[in-house]
């Protein structure tokens, strides 16, 4: 079985990654996992701690998010698929980012989302490959690709 690349976009305030590895490893699927930087702190300070200080927190933030944007860049191109999870309780400008982005390079896009996110991600759903409630149902989504 080929292995495939899996970006796993979306809010890093939780263990879902670990969840759906642990389930795909329990399924014995071929599956390589990378994403966004999952250390808040990392993430926010990393422009301050390879650029140095900078004058204000726009510049500190626009230095951030170019490093971000690039690591993102990167591992989302040598990705074979994109799940983008939209969860409840967190702001979601970084999963709709990141789904865009995804969109806009022609990658696989699988879409997890609840159902009370149905209408403000109708347009988003709309695009991406295939549209889920769960992190299962993605996997099954993904586990039928070797069948």
């Amino acid at each position: 079985m080929t292995q495939l690349t899996i970006y796993l976009a979306g809010q890093i305030h939780d263990n879902w990654r670990e969840d759906l590895s642990n389930k795909a490893q329990a399924l014995d699927l071929p599956l390589n996992f990378v994403g966004p930087q999952t250390n808040h702190d990392r993430s926010d300070n990393v422009g301050e701690s390879i650029l140095g200080e900078q004058p204000n927190n726009y510049y500190k933030d626009n230095a951030a998010s170019d490093i971000n944007n690039l690591r993102t860049q990167v591992l989302m191109n040598k990705s074979d698929i994109v799940i983008a999870l939209f969860g409840e309780k967190y702001k979601q400008w970084n999963t709709a980012m990141d789904a865009s982005t995804a969109i806009a390079l022609n990658k696989p896009l699988i879409i997890v989302r609840p159902t009370d996110l149905i209408h403000p991600l109708k347009e988003l759903s709309n695009k991406a490959s295939v549209t889920v409630e769960t992190i299962d149902q993605a996997l099954s989504v993904i586990q039928y690709i070797y069948e």
